[in-house]
């Protein structure tokens, strides 16, 4: 699990521009919990973890790259082996993450709701996709 929250938080530093480091910290907290209340696959190299996603009723709840990882096709993998094999078909993104919203964007999902708070009440908006089939 430890190397896992690693992943997040190096993850979400590098994408995550819109949260400071007291909000990182705080949202930190919880991933454990929200890990054990989904399906997760982690990428494993040189026994390293570099990515992970987590999947709950065809909904993608998570999907995070190391960030000396990106760019790499690892997202894009998860991704297509989530739809094919876990039937992946909606998704929710932080609006204030544009490179997430053109790489889902870029893999068919397209927005068909936005809410101006987070699921936990916080001013980041969010972005409902779903894959256009």
């Amino acid at each position: 699990m430890k190397y896992t929250v690693n992943v997040w938080e190096d993850s979400v530093k590098a994408t995550h521009t819109f949260l400071n480091e007291q909000e990182i910290e705080h949202i930190k907290e919880y991933i454990p919990m929200a890990l054990k209340n989904v399906e997760h696959l982690m990428v494993v190299d040189n026994d390293d973890a570099v990515g992970f996603m987590g999947i709950e009723n065809h909904k993608l709840e998570m999907l995070f790259i190391a960030s000396n990882q990106r760019g790499k096709g690892l997202g894009k993998a998860l991704l297509q082996y989530s739809m094919k094999n876990y039937g992946v078909c909606e998704l929710t993104v932080n609006e204030q993450n544009p490179q997430a919203i053109g790489f889902y964007e870029v893999m068919r999902f397209k927005t068909y709701k936005k809410t101006e708070l987070d699921e936990a009440g916080n001013p980041y908006p969010l972005l409902y996709m779903k894959l256009d089939r």
